[in-house]
């Protein structure tokens, strides 16, 4: 079995975090919408939409990631899916019909990330299998951060060569990064488990926590708990994106800012959001996940209801704002931890990208939920109420090996982490 040195995982974590940061850049597409639209003549409508497909494309990659790692294995997997990222952003830069931004922009670019994305962190988790809180917020805070840094090499980008080079020069940049950080990863080695004379599962460190069973992925849909997680990430999900597809437009109508000051906002939700991640990342390795993940709905649902019916001055604004894109960037670095703990590491990407199909279909539903009912504030209740259902369910959720041993009669500690 392999052993790893202390210097060998750190050199792992450098080339995760240089991969997701180039993954992360993704989340600069609104910078490109207004000048797609005065360059060629696109309504903007039709244009954000290709964000959406590529949110969709990324999240519905992550159902086939695991198969292809196990076939391919995880160094040969991210660098070719950085050439793909790369290639699908060059070839963007030739591109003048929007058909061919939703298949090069959209779906090629979002299958590549998404296919990434999954199996480099779940990597990484297993590197690292007693600090998963902790990691998760390291990698997925780096995937937010290259959405902040490359905001501004792609705002220059834009305005120094034009639109369609600024697709080119940022493909070119983000497969050089992706390829980087493939270099310098190793797939992790998966330790067995120790075993007790009853043939129970339980940590190295104590020998009395109870360690989950290593699901596959059709051994974990005959557990109710995948599905109440699917239910909880969609809605942590759904409320996060929601609001940075739309939080400048609800400073002008709802606050009456400027467009200017309104515009500030999509800087702190990608603070904020890079905050959560890292902070809640590290707390989940302290404190019970699942209930630290009520807690974050709980806040959710209290900001939306803010916004839906309080007087928003622009101090009420920012701060439901920044409540809102802390939890959601917490959500999203403490939900893969939760996985593991409920199903195993051995299956992860696998298992994870199911539940991950939360995530695809919140980025599509807040829209959806908007254009029926026809305005902000309807949907932010819809939202609202949807969090304390799901903080309600996070708060009585087990994991189904603690829930098992229950039902037969087992005095068996379950981790502190989803106690």
């Amino acid at each position: 079995m392999i052993t790893d040195t202390a210097s060998k995982r750190w050199l792992i974590v450098l080339g995760t975090v240089i991969m997701q940061m180039g993954l992360g850049t993704i989340y600069t597409w609104s910078l490109f919408n207004a000048h797609l639209v005065s360059t060629f003549g696109f309504e903007l409508s039709s244009v954000s939409i290709t964000f959406s497909i590529t949110s969709f494309a990324l999240a519905f990659a992550t159902l086939f990631a695991g198969k292809l790692q196990d076939r391919f294995g995880l160094r040969r997997l991210t660098a070719a899916s950085g050439i793909l990222l790369g290639l699908g952003l060059m070839l963007s830069s030739q591109a003048s019909s929007l058909p061919m931004f939703y298949l090069l922009a959209g779906v090629v670019v979002g299958y590549a990330d998404g296919t990434a994305y999954i199996t480099s962190l779940s990597n990484l988790m297993k590197w690292f299998p007693k600090n998963k809180g902790l990691i998760s917020g390291v990698s997925v805070g780096a995937y937010g951060t290259g959405s902040l840094i490359f905001k501004y090499i792609n705002g220059s980008l834009i305005e120094s060569a034009g639109v369609s080079n600024a697709f080119l020069y940022w493909g070119l940049m983000v497969m050089l990064m992706i390829l980087l950080g493939s270099l310098l990863i190793r797939e992790a080695p998966l330790a067995a488990p120790a075993v007790t004379a009853a043939g129970n599962r339980v940590s190295s460190a104590s020998g009395a926590a109870l360690l989950p069973k290593d699901y596959t992925v059709k051994e974990m849909l005959r557990t109710k708990e995948a599905y109440l997680l699917f239910v909880i990430f969609f809605t942590a999900c759904m409320s996060g994106l929601y609001l940075i597809g739309i939080v400048k437009d609800i400073g002008v109508q709802l606050a009456g800012m400027d467009v200017v000051t309104a515009a500030n906002a999509v800087a702190m939700i990608a603070i904020f959001n890079t905050a959560g991640r890292l902070i809640l990342g590290a707390l989940s390795d302290r404190v019970s996940r699942t209930k630290l993940i009520s807690i974050t709905l709980a806040v959710t649902a209290v900001a939306m209801f803010t916004l839906s019916y309080a007087t928003l001055s622009y101090g009420l604004f920012f701060t439901c704002v920044a409540a809102i894109a802390f939890c959601f960037g917490g959500n999203i670095t403490v939900f893969p931890a939760i996985v593991s703990d409920f199903f195993g590491l051995k299956n992860h990407s696998k298992n994870y990208g199911i539940i991950y199909q939360g995530f695809g279909i919140g980025a599509l539903s807040g829209s959806f939920i908007a254009a029926f009912l026809g305005g902000f504030k309807p949907t932010f209740n819809i939202i609202g109420l949807l969090c304390i259902l799901a903080c309600i369910l996070a708060v009585s959720l087990k994991p189904p090996v603690a829930r098992a041993a229950k039902a037969k009669g087992m005095s068996l500690k379950p981790s502190r982490h989803t106690a």
